[in-house]
């Protein structure tokens, strides 16, 4: 450690200070040397006793403390080894820069020089990490003695931190500047330096998958054209290792069993400024199931029923994720059964002439543990019941390796720690196991200030406060508001995901919203109170029902623009409406048995009529198809949706009835397309609606850390129907609609600010009172 003082005097005063204590490490070395010779030489011959002991040189530490210390007591005897000892117990107090130990006849006199208490700690030349968070880094601290290794300790630990943040060439210097009453100051003088990025990342060896692609699916990003705003192509060694688990998961769960890596070198330019990061990996060969089999060896336990719940087939691409679902069905089922202790071992026979392997799933009795408790440490805000639901286990159950896993997993999923371990040990008998949980809380509230664009409203500002885990129950409360040029909305959501301790989602929703679209002669207000449950139905489908209360009303402008039709809607006045409602979503996007490809079903019904001004049954439906081709470089998806709007009583107004925007039909103006006023363009709703969209979205061929990429689509959409409407005598043009057809081309970019979508359409099959829009763009951020 270098030590450094402030002024002419305080340097002359730091070569004293030096030299002082090299003249006491030499006083102390000779009288250690001179000790430990004599004491080595007479120990199995000489004992002392000492009438008196002296100590000299303690200012701070009094008599006592030090003689407890070294453990002697007047008239004790006491042999060499035992004088050693105690001098080696004073040296490993940390009190002391020197000890000394000198017998004198039956006089000990025992001579210290102490270290000097840290008056004051700080930090000089960071700009980048706050002085709180070094601080939190530091194990040295104010009114505790001054420990030189502790220091270069501490220094280490700062220059870690900058490290971690890719500042790799950052250098951090403990220096004390020497205070009266022996005391000093403790700073350290950091040079934090510049962030070392990944100039290039590429792979050896990867032949099925493009560097592209694997680029994609590492944390560890390229640096791009927006490296001054961009994490993630900072260079973190630490952040390797997890990369490299990425990659081995993504091969795995493609059937790709042999692939390993063999290296990963990251070589500095020559400039110092950044890296080269190359994966040297070998792929082998893509295995797909062969027979998939159960046998038991646990008595009363029928294979054949668990054979039976098992969904893998024969030619399906091999992944380690699907073997864990169908070990965690069986599981399950046996818990239905009430067999306990049962464990279910995957055997795999590979067949490497045809690429296929064998599973054969082993049922067998396991050892009879009980899970005796769950201890949780470090949750200072979040309840231990958020934490312990995640668990399927309570104290008592029969003890599961697997579940245990998942249930970490599942705690980690909650994003409220910044670390959680969970770890499983024997409790106080062989068949009793205790599982520690130690978590670190993180913030889980966050303020947030939004822009977006698009073509439809404008420009816009969102504020919105969304806090994941309130009060440290686990629910979510959010806060938000959003004005663009043409709608304002406000509004309050709270989330209860585990009502009375089950998988029972509770949600309240209230929000108020009022539209000035251009795209309309008229606007609206709105007031929404909507409370719901969820909760699941199977594997991947969950039920959600509602109760909606709801007032709208259109109002018109001055000067009027509206024909008959509108200005009946607008004589309505607010309208109340009270209904309830359920959705049925079966989505295998995440968790279905290939990991390129899945679908997501809905379908959902609201009942109005209990209560209010209008009685009607909404029925809405949508189908998604997502497949990823060509290793995963191209996203082929296609959605199906459509709605049917039976209306019995009350006043079927165009605000009621189904309106198409952007998002499921484009190419046209929201409201676009449809039936229409034919005297001064009103659009008028339809209550029924079709549409089908097909992408395409691929790569450029672009650098990977532009973030640019391409996509074509095809969407295909028709709106229609006016019955249980009162036209007025009015005149409608397209009530019985008819197909529209749109091309598009899209550029998307995924930029620092958001994420930006060009859609270039051409509706090239329409009608003439439609409104087409050949050019959309949207944009969303959060800053």
């Amino acid at each position: 450690m270098r030590l450094g003082l402030e002024g002419g005097a305080a340097k002359r005063q730091g070569r004293a200070y030096i030299a002082t204590g090299l003249l006491q490490a030499f006083v102390f070395c000779a009288a250690t040397a001179t000790s430990y010779t004599y004491f080595t030489a007479e120990a199995q011959a000489q004992t002392y006793r000492f009438d008196s002991v002296i100590v000299e040189g303690n200012a701070r530490i009094g008599q006592s403390a030090i003689l407890s210390q070294a453990g002697i007591a007047r008239g004790q005897n006491l042999s060499a080894g035992q004088l050693n000892d105690a001098y080696q117990r004073l040296v490993a107090s940390g009190l002391f820069e020197s000890v000394a130990i000198a017998p004198q006849g039956n006089t000990l006199r025992i001579t210290v020089v102490e270290l000097p208490t840290i008056n004051r700690i700080s930090f000089e030349g960071n700009r980048r990490i706050k002085d709180d968070a070094l601080t939190a880094l530091v194990s040295s601290s104010e009114r505790r003695v001054f420990n030189p290794s502790l220091a270069e300790k501490d220094a280490a630990a700062i220059a870690e931190a900058y490290s971690n943040e890719g500042r790799l060439a950052a250098r951090v210097t403990p220096r004390v500047i020497k205070r009266r009453d022996n005391r000093v100051d403790l700073v350290f003088e950091i040079f934090e330096g510049d962030i070392v990025e990944v100039e290039r990342l590429s792979f050896v060896g990867n032949r099925v998958f493009s560097d592209s692609r694997l680029r994609r699916v590492l944390g560890t990003k390229q640096a791009g054209l927006f490296r001054a705003l961009i994490k993630a192509d900072t260079f973190v060694a630490d952040r390797i290792e997890a990369d490299k688990q990425m990659l081995r998961d993504f091969y795995l769960s493609r059937g790709y069993v042999d692939f390993r890596i063999n290296s990963v070198n990251a070589e500095l330019t020559q400039e110092r400024d950044g890296y080269f990061l190359v994966f040297n990996v070998q792929e082998g060969q893509q295995f797909k199931f062969g027979q998939v089999t159960t046998v038991s060896e646990m008595p009363g336990v029928d294979a054949d029923e668990y054979q039976a719940v098992t969904k893998i087939r024969p030619g399906v691409v091999y992944s380690p994720a699907l073997v864990e679902q169908e070990i965690s069905r069986m599981e399950a089922l046996a818990i239905r059964n009430t067999v306990d202790f049962m464990r279910v071992e995957p055997r795999i026979t590979r067949n490497d002439r045809d690429l296929t392997l064998d599973i054969e799933f082993v049922i067998s009795r396991g050892p009879r543990v009980f899970v005796e408790r769950i201890d949780i440490e470090g949750n200072t805000t979040t309840l231990d019941r958020v934490i312990r639901r995640q668990f399927p286990v309570a104290e008592g159950d029969p003890f599961n390796p697997r579940e245990i896993r998942e249930s970490a997993e599942r705690i980690r999923a909650l994003d409220y720690f910044e670390t959680a371990q969970v770890n499983a040990r024997e409790g106080s008998s062989p068949e009793q196991v205790i599982v520690d949980v130690d978590v670190a809380e993180k913030p889980t509230g966050s303020l947030s200030f939004g822009g977006t664009f698009s073509t439809a409203n404008g420009f816009g500002l969102a504020i919105s406060f969304v806090e994941r885990n309130f009060v440290g129950r686990g629910q979510s409360l959010k806060l938000d508001f959003s004005s663009a040029e043409e709608a304002e909305t406000y509004g309050i959501s709270f989330r209860e995901p585990a009502l009375l301790g089950r998988d029972l989602g509770f949600g309240l929703q209230l929000s108020y919203s009022e539209s000035e679209s251009s795209s309309y002669t008229f606007d609206t207000e709105s007031l929404i109170f909507q409370p719901s449950l969820d909760f699941p139905l199977s594997e991947n489908g969950r039920l959600s029902v509602r109760y909606t209360a709801e007032s709208i009303e259109v109002l018109g402008r001055d000067p009027s623009e509206n024909g008959v039709i509108i200005d009946d809607d607008i004589a309505a006045g607010a309208q109340f409406r009270s209904s309830v409602g359920y959705t049925y979503t079966y989505d295998t996007r995440r968790s279905g048995l290939d990991p390129t490809a899945g679908v997501l079903l809905q379908f959902g019904q609201d009942f109005a009529g209990l209560g209010g001004d209008s009685k009607f049954i909404r029925t809405t439906g949508k189908v998604v198809g997502q497949k990823r081709i060509f290793n995963d470089e191209v996203i082929l998806s296609a959605t199906l949706e459509g709605g049917v709007l039976s209306w019995s009583e009350g006043n079927n107004r165009a605000i009621d009835r189904f309106i198409l925007g952007p998002n499921i039909m484009r190419g046209f103006e929201p409201g676009g397309i449809g039936p229409r006023d034919a005297n001064n363009g009103d659009a008028l709703g339809g209550n029924m609606f079709l549409s089908a969209r097909f992408e395409a979205e691929f790569p450029l061929g672009l650098p990977e850390e532009y973030g640019i990429r391409g996509a074509v689509f095809y969407d295909v959409g028709n709106l229609w129907d006016l019955s249980d409407v009162n036209l007025n005598g009015g005149s409608v043009q397209g009530e019985d609609g008819s197909f529209r057809h749109v091309l598009g081309l899209s550029i998307l970019w995924d930029t620092p600010i958001g994420p930006l979508r060009f859609n270039f359409t051409d509706a090239i099959k329409k009608e003439d009172f439609d409104r087409d829009q050949s050019f959309d763009l949207t944009l969303s951020t959060s800053f």
